[in-house]
């Protein structure tokens, strides 16, 4: 192994931040030099720089600054960004997480220059290929040297896929680990004085393509919520993604429906966790309500969480069906976890990774062909 060797974690998007947190934090206590590529993928401030203060990222080494664009443009600014600052700063290991742009381009430039890598969350699929983090998923697994499973069923979505068990660590789920050490600061009052908020109500997140890109279903999701905000007032932290597109189709402030910029990372779950039900498209929410017993319903036709659904308190749901969902799940009031959490969500899957990774910053879990890349 290198004297010193240095980890480099590529974060792009607010769900990675969150991740990384606990991952970095562990890493920091076993004394393993690191650093941080900001590729500012999500570049508003009230996206990314507001969840490193909560969360108590260290400042980046890099901010690429990409910005937004279509998906070949964003990611080949992310490929000669990254190339540059990996051939600069020549890393034992560069982690990844999750299934966004960055995570895919981080992948594909480490690959080309024969940098190991970690996938942290692999093994999740929804096996919907018109997504695009589905895309990006299944290729980050496919080219990883690590590969950190959050539940037990991408155990068996990598081994059907071929991808070697003894890349395969089940190490639980980051994302709660960052949960669990927020607890203590997730107070609902404070955000709802400033917003205005008495009483009852519900939060709404969505920026998937699949629901704001085409004007068509982009009217279809808006109609949905605003069935929703009939029965109970709505909060709305719009994405930047998709926010003219769902504006012009009526998703704009309203009696029973309120639009905000987003949230930073505690003052987001402190409103979700005062609320009586959550709407959303996004994949870490259906986790982060789960661990909080909020009623979640997901309007998308599948999930890569399945496990949100068997053990949570999270549902699918159509457009069409939101509005009468949404009634049974405030009629049914307060969700409550079906047993216990998912297996392994205890607030100590950063250590679990980190650990891992000294062992193999060590050689001790090497094949011999990933040896001779790090040495």
């Amino acid at each position: 192994m290198r004297d010193n060797p240095l980890v480099l974690h590529v974060l792009g998007a607010r769900p990675n931040f969150v991740k990384a947190a606990p991952v970095v934090r562990a890493l920091d206590e076993l004394g393993i030099r690191q650093g941080i590529i900001h590729t500012g993928q999500h570049y508003d401030a009230l996206m990314s720089d507001v969840f490193f203060a909560d969360l108590g990222l260290p400042e980046p080494i890099a901010n690429l600054g990409v910005g937004s664009g279509t998906h070949a443009r964003q990611t080949a600014a992310l490929l000669t960004g990254l190339e540059d600052v990996v051939l600069e700063h020549r890393p034992a290991l560069v982690v990844v997480y999750g299934d966004v742009n960055s995570t895919l381009a981080a992948i594909l430039v480490c690959a080309k220059l024969h940098v190991p890598t970690a996938h942290v969350e692999a093994g999740l699929r929804s096996f919907d290929r018109e997504m695009p983090e589905e895309v990006n998923r299944v290729v980050t697994d496919a080219l990883s040297d690590l590969l950190f499973a959050t539940s037990p069923e991408a155990l068996s979505h990598l081994a059907n896929e071929g991808v070697d068990p003894a890349k395969v660590h089940l190490v639980g789920n980051p994302m709660i680990d960052s949960l669990f050490a927020a607890l203590p600061k997730l107070d609902p009052a404070p955000v709802r004085e400033r917003l205005g908020i008495d009483g009852t109500y519900a939060v709404a997140t969505l920026h998937r393509p699949a629901n704001v890109d085409d004007p068509e279903a982009a009217r279809e999701l808006v109609d949905a919520v605003l069935g929703v905000a009939e029965q109970v007032p709505v909060v709305v932290p719009l994405h930047p993604r998709g926010r003219q597109r769902l504006a012009e189709a009526g998703l704009v402030n309203r009696p029973g429906l309120q639009i905000i910029d987003p949230l930073g990372y505690v003052d987001f779950l402190s409103l979700v966790r005062g609320a009586a039900l959550v709407v959303t498209d996004s994949g870490g929410v259906q986790e982060e309500t789960t661990m909080l017993g909020v009623p979640c319903l997901t309007v998308r036709p599948n999930t890569e969480r399945p496990i949100t659904v068997t053990h949570g308190t999270n549902r699918l749901v159509t457009p069409a069906s939101l509005p009468a969902a949404a009634s049974k799940a405030l009629a049914d009031g307060a969700a409550t976890p079906s047993g216990e959490l998912p297996p392994l969500w205890d607030g100590a899957a950063g250590p679990r990774i980190a650990r891992v990774i000294e062992a193999w910053l060590r050689g001790d879990s090497l094949s011999p062909a990933a040896k001779g890349r790090v040495q």
